[in-house]
C-alpha cells in the first residue's frame, strides 16, 4: 500500500448529497462504504468533517453574530456530522470512534492523541469532531493539525472536484488540472486548496495534501494505493 495511515477530509457539504442543506443519508453510506472497503485493505484512517452543511461560523459572524458564539455553534455542527458518519460506519460494519475537542462526555469521547492513535492501529476509524476546540480556526486547520499529531502519512481532501485547477473549473472551462504542484507554486499561484493557516501548518511540517474527487466510487482506494488520482502537493 501506498499509505498505511491517511487523514480524510471531508466538507460538510459533502453529507448534503443533492440537498441544499443537511444529511443526505445515501451519501452518507456511499461514503462510509468507500471508507470500509480501505479498512479492509489495512490502512488506518482517521476523518475530519466540516459543518457547513449545517452552520457555517464565518456566515453567522458576517450577519452580525459574536464570532465566538458562531464558531462554537461551527464546531457543534461537526459533532452532528460526526454522529453521523459514525452510524453509518457502524451500520456497514465498521468499528467507529468519535472524537471531539469539546467535551460531551455523553456522545462522545474526548480528543486523546494516545487514545486516537491506539484506536487507530485496531483498526476503528477515528472521526475527529469540534474542529481545534477553538473559535477562528477552521476545520481545514484542525485537519492538518490532527494528522500531524497521530503522524498521518497524508492528508487526503475530498471533494467534488478532481483536482487542483488553474481556475474554478465549475466557472471556467479553459481551466487546467495540475497532476502535481509544490506548496511554494500553490502559494505563488493563489490557488484556493485549504485555508492559509492550515495550508502553512502543513508545508512547515511537510505533510503533503491529495486534492481528489470523492463522489466518484472507488477512487479513495484508488488514491490510498498510490495510483495518480487527483492532486498532489509536495515539497
Amino acid at each position: 500500500m501506498q499509505y498505511k495511515r491517511i487523514l480524510l477530509k471531508l466538507s460538510g457539504e459533502a453529507l448534503m448529497g443533492t440537498r441544499q442543506y443537511g444529511i443526505d443519508p445515501e451519501r452518507l453510506a456511499e461514503y462510509a462504504q468507500e471508507i470500509k472497503t480501505v479498512i479492509e485493505k489495512g490502512i488506518e484512517v482517521a476523518i475530519v468533517i466540516g459543518g457547513g452543511n449545517i452552520f457555517r461560523g464565518v456566515a453567522g459572524a458576517s450577519k452580525g453574530m459574536d464570532r465566538v458564539q458562531a464558531d462554537n455553534m461551527g464546531m457543534l455542527a461537526t459533532v452532528i456530522n460526526g454522529l453521523a458518519l459514525q452510524s453509518a460506519l457502524e451500520n456497514a460494519e465498521v468499528q467507529t470512534r468519535l472524537q471531539t475537542a469539546i467535551e460531551i462526555n455523553s456522545v462522545a469521547e474526548p480528543f486523546i492523541r494516545r487514545r486516537a492513535i491506539r484506536h487507530l492501529e485496531k483498526g476503528r476509524v477515528v472521526i475527529f469532531g469540534g474542529g481545534t476546540g477553538n473559535p477562528y480556526f477552521t476545520t481545514d486547520s484542525a485537519a492538518v493539525l490532527r494528522a500531524i499529531e497521530i503522524k498521518a502519512d497524508i492528508i487526503l481532501k475530498g471533494t467534488r472536484v478532481d483536482g487542483i485547477y488553474t481556475a474554478d473549473p465549475e466557472k471556467d472551462k479553459l481551466a487546467t488540472k495540475f497532476d502535481f504542484i509544490t506548496f511554494e507554486d500553490v502559494l505563488k499561484k493563489g490557488l484556493k486548496v485549504m485555508d492559509t493557516t492550515a495550508f502553512t501548518l502543513s508545508h512547515e511540517n511537510e505533510l503533503p495534501i491529495i486534492v481528489f474527487d470523492m463522489n466518484t466510487p472507488g477512487n479513495l482506494l484508488k488514491v490510498v494505493t498510490g495510483e495518480k488520482i487527483g492532486t498532489k502537493v509536495n515539497l
